[in-house]
């Protein structure tokens, strides 16, 4: 990787040469639109040319709209639906590129298709992905991903996978969640399958330290407590982009956006597991989602 620059790869078979870190928009759900600009200005300036957003953020796809007026041709444009019934996705695809000031997304996700019923719903014939599929051929979009996040997140991909031709996953990634034997398999698993069928593979929650307690005084920014430890983050960051294909999705506290920024910026290898497992007691780093018990997801 270049000094000063992040690096850019293939996203999936999309025929896009994505930055490594995408913008993950949640961060202006709640913004104002002048400091979002100034955000936006941000991710402009490093160089970074994916942003990835979703109905569900608030208000971060109006905060887009004036920044895409200007710039739309300039990034790949990714946003999601929950919604699994078809004209319900059909419905959210519609207002999301309304809501953006847009003709056309590149990416349309599936979001969080991980529980049996919601998938059974979304893929049958009235279901979200037909809908989306139809809004494919009409050009309202011109992929279809699907997203995760609980400890299923990996074993559902791969259904999903042999049922149709996505053109990329997203899933937890960090030194925590790997740790888990049967999360680890599940995940290297859905790697290997993504790299043969050429899907891109986008990540969450790099720079997760664990969930809040009542006890924590910490402002919140994120739904989850974020690692904010220089050092600590840095190899965090290192931890995903260390790792030859992946891509990093940003968290939702903008306050550590810059830092991560630069993290990415100075990436040249795989940190230590000594390291990272250093960095894990010194700082009481907990997996977000274990499974059956913790499995929720409370926003991005």
């Amino acid at each position: 990787m270049a000094a000063e620059q992040i690096e850019k790869i293939p996203f999936g078979s999309t025929g896009h040469t994505s930055t490594r870190i995408i913008f993950g928009a949640a961060a202006l759900g709640g913004m104002r639109q002048e400091k979002a600009d100034g955000l936006l200005e941000l991710v402009r300036n490093t160089g970074i040319n994916h942003i990835d957003v979703a109905r569900s953020y608030g208000d971060a796809e109006l905060r887009l709209a004036p920044f895409l007026a200007d710039h739309r041709a300039d990034y790949f444009l990714a946003t999601k639906t929950g919604e699994r019934a078809g004209s319900d996705a059909r419905r959210q695809l519609e207002e999301s590129l309304e809501r953006m000031g847009v003709d056309q997304v590149d990416l349309i996700q599936l979001h969080n298709l991980t529980d049996q019923a919601g998938w059974d719903q979304a893929m049958a014939a009235d279901g979200a992905l037909a809908a989306l599929d139809r809004a494919r051929e009409e050009g309202l979009v011109r992929f279809i991903g699907v997203t995760g996040h609980g400890t299923y997140a990996p074993e559902m991909h791969l259904k999903s996978l042999a049922e149709y031709e996505f053109a990329s996953v997203l899933v937890p990634y960090n030194f925590s969640m790997r740790q888990n034997p049967q999360y680890h398999a599940d995940l290297e698993a859905l790697l290997t399958r993504c790299a043969e069928k050429q899907v891109a593979v986008q990540t969450i929650k790099a720079i997760a330290r664990r969930r809040w307690t009542d006890a924590d005084p910490d402002k919140r920014f994120s739904w989850y407590m974020p690692i904010r430890d220089p050092d600590a983050l840095v190899r965090a960051v290192a931890y995903v982009l260390g790792r030859p294909g992946l891509f990093l999705n940003t968290t939702s506290d903008a306050t550590l956006l810059p830092s991560v920024f630069e993290a990415a910026k100075s990436v040249t290898s795989l940190p230590d597991d000594s390291a990272m497992q250093a960095d894990a007691e010194a700082l009481g780093v907990e997996p977000l989602f274990i499974r059956d018990q913790s499995d929720d997801v409370r926003v991005a």
